[in-house]
C-alpha cells in the first residue's frame, strides 16, 4: 500500500526530542518484522512524538493521522491485537491535546498575524543542535509558546478525519477494541463538529456501559461519558457498582482543560472514577494496561524497560485500554 508518510514535509517539523525527520522511520518500524526497532518505534511514538499534561508538537498531528492510517492496516500487530487498541489510546491523547474549545479561533488569529516569523523560528529551531535549541526557548519572544499552540491547533483541524476513522471501532467485536475507542471517541467528539453526533454517541456508549466485561472497561465507557457532558449519575447510584470500588476518597478531580465541570455533575464522577484509570502523578491518559504481547517475545531481552512522559513500556509488554493502569 502506498506510504502516507511522504505526503508530510517532516523537515520543518519537530518533536520532543528536537527535528521529528525520524519519525516516519519510527512509525515504519511499527509494521516490520525487526523487533528492536520495533521496540525504539513504539517507544518514539509515545515517549516523543507526544507532550505532557495533554498538549501536542508540531510533529503531533500529522503523526496523529498515520496512526489512523495504522488503525486499518493488516500488517500491525496481527498476532498482537493490543497493538490497534494502543493506536486509539494515541487518538484519545490526541483529541485530548485539541480539546481547544473557544480558544481555537483565537489561536488561529494570532498564528495568521505571525506566520512568516513562524516559519522562521521553526526553520531556526530544526536547524540548530540541542544547546541552541534550549536557548531558543528562552528568548523572550514568546514564538515558541505559538508554535506549540500551533501545534494544538494543528490537532484541533485534523479531529474530524480523526474521529471518522475511530467511530466504526465502536462496533468492533473485540470488547477491548471497543473500549479503547470509546475513551477516543469520548475525547475527539468534544470537537464543535461532533456536536450534532453527540446524543447519538452517548445513546451508543451508554449501550456499551451494561455489555462492558470488567470494572476497568465500565470506568472507561463512563468517563467517556462524562467527557461528552453525559449523566452518569445512574451508575454511580446503582450498588453493584458501588461494591465494585470504582468509588474512592482518594480521586483526583477530572481534568477538563476548556471548560467548566457539566452542571449534571459528571465532572464529579468522573474525578470518583480516575483513581481507577490512572495512578496518582501520571498524565491523565486513555486508561491502558501493560499486558503481555507474545509475539514480542524477542524484546525481552532488548529493552528493560522505557519511561518518559508518565509512559512505561516493560519487556515485552504492551499498552491496551481497559486497565486503568499506567505506570
Amino acid at each position: 500500500m502506498d506510504d502516507p508518510t511522504h505526503d508530510v514535509d517532516w523537515s520543518g517539523l519537530f518533536h520532543a526530542l528536537g527535528p521529528a525527520g525520524d519519525t516516519p522511520r519510527h512509525l515504519a518500524a511499527l509494521l516490520g518484522d525487526d523487533a528492536e526497532a520495533f521496540v525504539d518505534g513504539y517507544s518514539h511514538l509515545w515517549s516523543v512524538t507526544l507532550r505532557r499534561e495533554g498538549k501536542a508538537w508540531p510533529a503531533t498531528a500529522p503523526t496523529a493521522l498515520l496512526v489512523a492510517e495504522l488503525l486499518d492496516n493488516p500488517l500491525l500487530g496481527p498476532d498482537d491485537p493490543s497493538l490497534p487498541d494502543a493506536m486509539l489510546a494515541y487518538l484519545y491523547e490526541v483529541g485530548v491535546a485539541a480539546d481547544l474549545g473557544d480558544q481555537a479561533g483565537e489561536i488561529r488569529a494570532r498564528v495568521k498575524d505571525r506566520a512568516p516569523e513562524l516559519r522562521a523560528w521553526t526553520a531556526e529551531y530544526v536547524s540548530t543542535d540541542a544547546d541552541g535549541r534550549a536557548r531558543m526557548w528562552r528568548d523572550g519572544t514568546g514564538l515558541g509558546e505559538l508554535i506549540l499552540d500551533q501545534a494544538a491547533l494543528a490537532c484541533f483541524d485534523l479531529v474530524p478525519a480523526l474521529l471518522r476513522r475511530t467511530l466504526p471501532y465502536l462496533a468492533s467485536e473485540r470488547a477491548r477494541r471497543r473500549t479503547c475507542a470509546a475513551a477516543a471517541v469520548g475525547s475527539l467528539a468534544r470537537h464543535p463538529v461532533a456536536s450534532a453526533q453527540r446524543p447519538e454517541l452517548l445513546k451508543q456508549l451508554t449501550s456499551m456501559v451494561w455489555a462492558a466485561d470488567s470494572s476497568h472497561d465500565l470506568a472507561t465507557i463512563l468517563i467517556a461519558i462524562g467527557h461528552l457532558d453525559g449523566d452518569t449519575r445512574p451508575w454511580l447510584a446503582d450498588p453493584h457498582f458501588r461494591r465494585s470500588g470504582l468509588r474512592g476518597p482518594s480521586a483526583q478531580p477530572c481534568r477538563r482543560r476548556h471548560s467548566e465541570p457539566a452542571a449534571d455533575g459528571t465532572g464529579a464522577v468522573a474525578a470518583s472514577l480516575r483513581q481507577v484509570l490512572w495512578r496518582p502523578g501520571t498524565t491523565p491518559a486513555a486508561p491502558v494496561q501493560v499486558v503481555p504481547g507474545p509475539a514480542h517475545r524477542p524484546t525481552r531481552e532488548l529493552m528493560p524497560g522505557v519511561r518518559d512522559g508518565g509512559f512505561h513500556l516493560d519487556r515485552g509488554h504492551w499498552l491496551s485500554c481497559g486497565s486503568g493502569r499506567r505506570s
